[in-house]
């Protein structure tokens, strides 16, 4: 593919649905294993749907076919996030289908629980990449080609892991203590694998979209679209890459419908190709585009808050207690294999149990829920999480030592490299018996165009006439006397 000569825009959205936790007290511990608000995960998930998510992805079809194709666009869901609209919204579902049948939409790879465990162990997190994208190849007919980690959490060890999956490329923050002077526009790598690719988000761009566009008092206000694509026409030339990426819920929740967001987006399509403004996805740019420099990120960064780091989840010691003591069974969780066990570590591996945890400053009006404090909140997930470790650990005895934990481990790591090379032998035999196969049939075929021309060049049987003629030609023999 040729070298990208023009600006282009990256947008890209993310859907994921939080499992609402229930109130759940210290004298739940072992009698009750069942942790969830079905009520509240019912009530929140109709109303994003209704309030954005079917009216922002019609808008998103709308875009593609109204432009023929001009428009470009990334989703990423987190495996938690189907289940939900598996259970309650299959029609969302659906209507990604639709989209995905354009040609026009990218899907990206994330962690299925939509959790840390990039931070808190790397076998959990390829497993987790890998049980998402299948469920993306099973749903969307699509194996993502670029990953981004839950929240754009990004450090040069990330990225390492990443590299080790093949991914192209991951998508992250373009966080100013990491840049430094440098910009956001341009396409970097991984300083630990410089194959893989790094595309990354435009804080103010995006942010001027999915937070400020319906703030009054915002000096930008309001935001109009043409305008919106002079800001990205006018940066200089050489700056190509402008990653515009947020939550599928600006359109429609954070920026309510009636400020007008969805009729904002319609209008970019046309108003970027007046400009030679070009819509990409990102394996498109990791295709088309060189890296211009290493992006060196020792300590993970993320997009959240005004420090863009991972103070969220883990900025106070009752987040890192929860943290620390959930990633303790993880090797003990893959190796019991246990379906209940499995999907309730990933409902508890998701980040929003940490972020819930947080005693930041948090803007005015913000819903935690059932919690009152980040105290409450690291209670009542500590009560869930005692229970759950004394399941794991019914199954998986805890006073087994360390040496015979890691000759399991290691001997699970072996049965999964025999299996897979096994599935790619399998795979080798399949292709070797089809061309024999067909090669059979090529030679049956030839056999039996021969047998038919030799058929027809046999000589004709003789008719009765000829027979006759023959029979009164001959001499009859005299009799004897």
């Amino acid at each position: 593919l040729k070298q990208q000569t023009m600006k282009t825009i990256c947008l890209y959205f993310e859907i994921h649905q939080i499992i609402h936790l229930r109130r759940y007290r210290f004298f739940d511990i072992g009698t009750d294993h069942y942790y969830y608000d079905d009520f509240e995960n019912e009530r929140s998930i109709t109303d994003i749907v209704k309030r954005s998510y079917i009216p922002a992805l019609d808008t998103l079809l709308q875009m593609i076919k109204d432009s023929n194709g001009y428009f470009k666009v990334a989703l990423c869901l987190s495996g938690v996030g189907i289940e939900s609209l598996e259970q309650y919204a299959p029609e969302v579902i659906e209507k990604i289908q639709e989209l995905a049948k354009t040609g026009c939409v990218e899907f990206l790879a994330e962690p299925y629980s939509h959790g840390l465990a990039s931070l808190g162990n790397e076998d959990s997190f390829k497993a987790e990449v890998k049980r998402q994208s299948k469920k993306i190849k099973e749903y969307f007919g699509y194996t993502p080609k670029v990953l981004r980690n839950s929240s754009l959490i990004y450090s040069d060890e990330i990225g390492r892991m990443a590299a080790d999956m093949k991914f192209k490329g991951m998508i992250t923050e373009g966080a100013k203590h990491a840049l430094g002077w440098r910009s956001p526009h341009y396409l970097y790598e991984c300083a630990l694998a410089p194959q893989l690719k790094l595309i990354l988000r435009d804080v103010t761009l995006s942010d001027d979209i999915s937070l400020r566009f319906n703030n009054s008092e915002w000096q930008g206000y309001p935001l109009f679209a043409d305008n919106f694509i002079n800001q990205i026409a006018d940066q200089p030339a050489e700056e190509q890459i402008y990653g515009l990426f947020m939550n599928l819920t600006a359109l429609g929740i954070e920026q309510p419908l009636y400020s007008n967001i969805l009729e904002f987006f319609k209008a970019l399509p046309e108003c970027a190709r007046q400009r030679g403004i070009t819509f990409s996805t990102p394996t498109e740019i990791c295709d088309r585009v060189k890296s211009v420099d290493k992006f060196d990120v020792p300590y993970p960064l993320s997009w959240r808050d005004e420090e863009r780091d991972i103070s969220t989840w883990l900025g106070n010691p009752m987040q890192r207690e929860a943290f620390n003591k959930l990633y303790s069974i993880a090797d003990r969780v893959r190796i019991a294999n246990d379906p209940r066990i499995n999907q309730d570590w990933d409902y508890l591996q998701a980040s929003d149990n940490f972020s819930a945890m947080s005693t930041k400053p948090v803007p005015v009006g913000v819903d935690r829920g059932i919690y009152s404090t980040p105290f409450d909140a690291f209670t009542n997930y500590m009560n869930i999480l005692g229970d759950f470790m004394s399941r794991v650990n019914a199954l998986y005895p805890a006073d087994i030592d360390n040496e015979e934990l890691n000759a399991l481990l290691t001997t699970i790591h072996n049965q999964e490299s025999e299996l897979e090379t096994k599935d790619k032998e399998i795979v080798l035999l399949k292709a070797k018996a089809e061309k024999l196969a067909n090669e059979n049939d090529k030679l049956r075929a030839k056999l039996d165009q021969t047998t038919d021309s030799t058929k027809t060049a046999k000589p004709k049987k003789k008719t009765a006439t000829t027979k006759a003629k023959s029979t009164t030609t001959k001499k009859t023999a005299p009799k004897k006397a």
